[in-house]
């Protein structure tokens, strides 16, 4: 059961906010309350945004996650 969370883990656009210009895809994965391996995918499939660096290191826009979350609630 990969997107089920406990109160401890789960965060808030409020903390997302706090959060630096670029997070890890595996801290957004917690943010969007998905898997790693599903916001890779999303990653990939250019449903997040994101910024490459260095030839294997991917970086979600913070900004952008902090957009997409908003919109859906």
């Amino acid at each position: 059961m990969e997107n089920t969370m406990t109160a401890q883990s789960r965060f808030t656009v409020d903390e997302l906010r706090t959060e630096p210009a670029t997070i890890s895809v595996e801290r957004a994965a917690k943010y969007l309350g998905v898997s790693r391996a599903y916001a890779y995918e999303m990653a990939r499939e250019g449903r997040l945004s994101t910024l490459s660096v260095g030839p294997r290191r991917v970086r979600v826009i913070t900004a952008a996650l902090l957009r997409d979350l908003s919109a859906e609630a």
